[in-house]
């Protein structure tokens, strides 16, 4: 037996580090969820809306999902799939992009990875050298991470509630001549919003227009990121569009992103997709193959599957967005009634993905003894004094604190959401 010497801490070893792994920032999301985890182990009852996940309880994934999964790993998918996906699946996703979305892409256009997270991360990897300049509103998911990760030069639009959480035509056009890329994901984590469709079509005109310029001056185009993994989940009016759809022209400079995670409920199959410009889905793959940010080959074969059982997988989705909308819809009515009662808190109606946006106004008063100056405060007394476990936009790479919080419905009952608000609307009369 080898006595392991005892390990200095962390932090007294970052000088052996990179400057790279020096400054990152980890999960702020799955630092808080393990905060949750701790304390539900002591027995302490939380209303836990964090992470962005679905609990199999609630929320199990296709039946046809399941036993296409254990057929194909019987049958002896257990080797390495093609590092940009096995044909099967990139020849569904193509015939499921042209029904349900009206695009017809080639085959040479799909990438497959483990998950929409490698594609959004490859995506900076593949489009941009350091100092190039990436363009994304606040909040949004993962964004300052992956600029950070590529030694992109962020610019950071911040929005707010009166335009629905998206940047505007407006405000990215001051910043497009210098961009290489344009980040927007709709329906938005955090927020649960839908981009108006007059938005986005000026924003997808914008970026044609930018890229006629840039071809007469022989400059390098800048893209548009367009994650949609959320795009199956849209509730009451609002209605999801793709820039491609819209502008068909913008297609050349647009990578779509998406995945089986949020519309199957199988964020741990790791099953995700991009529609691309062949030339950029032969780089990004490559990128993507070094590191083995493929999905698993036994659920990527299921995943066809299921994609081209139109009937099974429409009958899934209407059951699951079912649940989904009667889980924000006891939410946004608890806030609702707790404001109608003059109560400091608002929130916005359930528009799509898995997300209630709700705000405490609260900066600046002091409750059960604490003065409440940032979100943080605010996250920990709501967590401590009324047992709702929730996430402050500041962990989307919002800097204002403005007391906007993101709600997660997916791993919780409309009992577990209803159960909450006595608590909640109980601490709230105390300010």
């Amino acid at each position: 037996m080898v006595l392991i010497p005892e390990f200095a801490s962390p932090e007294a070893t970052d000088a052996g580090l990179s400057s790279l792994a020096r400054g990152v920032v980890g999960s702020e999301i799955l630092k808080i969820a393990s905060e949750i985890r701790a304390l539900k182990a002591k027995g302490e009852q939380i209303c836990n809306l964090t992470v962005g996940d679905f609990d199999p309880a609630y929320f199990p994934i296709p039946k046809e999902l399941l036993e296409g999964t254990r057929i194909a790993l019987a049958e002896g998918h257990t080797n390495y799939p093609p590092s940009d996906g096995v044909l099967v699946l990139r020849e569904a996703l193509v015939r499921f992009y042209e029904r349900e979305l009206g695009l017809k892409y080639p085959v040479e256009s799909v990438l497959v990875a483990g998950g929409a997270r490698p594609l959004l991360y490859g995506a900076y990897r593949t489009l941009i050298d350091p100092g190039d300049v990436a363009v994304y509103p606040v909040p949004s998911w993962n964004n300052n991470h992956y600029a950070y990760l590529s030694g992109a030069k962020p610019v950071e639009i911040a929005v707010s509630a009166a335009s629905n959480f998206f940047p505007t035509a407006e405000q990215i056009a001051p910043h497009l001549g210098v961009a290489r890329t344009v980040f927007i994901n709709s329906p938005l984590n955090p927020t649960g919003t839908v981009i108006d469709r007059d938005e986005l079509t000026k924003i997808a005109k914008l970026i044609v227009e930018e890229n006629a310029r840039r071809h007469r001056s022989g400059s390098r185009p800048v893209y548009f990121i367009y994650d949609q993994v959320y795009w199956k989940l849209t509730f009451g009016g609002a209605k999801h569009h793709t820039p491609i759809e819209l502008v068909p022209e913008v297609a050349p400079y647009t990578l779509l992103l998406d995945a089986l995670s949020k519309s199957f409920c199988a964020t741990g199959l790791r099953v995700g997709w991009g529609f691309m410009p062949p030339a950029i889905r032969k780089r990004m793959a490559d990128i993507l193959g070094h590191v083995g940010a493929w999905a698993p080959k036994a659920e990527q074969v299921a995943s066809a599957a299921l994609i081209d059982a139109t009937d099974a997988a429409h009958a899934f989705q209407s059951s699951m967005k079912s649940k989904i909308k009667a889980r924000l819809d006891a939410a946004h009515a608890g806030f609702m009634a707790m404001k109608s009662d003059g109560l400091p808190v608002d929130a916005i109606a359930p528009q799509g993905a898995i997300y209630l946006s709700a705000r405490f106004d609260l900066i600046g008063k002091t409750i059960a003894g604490r003065a409440l100056t940032t979100n943080e405060h605010i996250r920990k007394l709501v967590l401590e004094e009324a047992g709702l476990a929730i996430v402050p936009f500041q962990a989307f790479g919002l800097k204002e604190e403005s007391g906007w919080f993101r709600l997660s419905v997916g791993a919780v009952s409309v009992e577990d959401i209803v159960a909450v608000f006595p608590r909640l609307r109980a601490l709230m009369k105390a300010t």
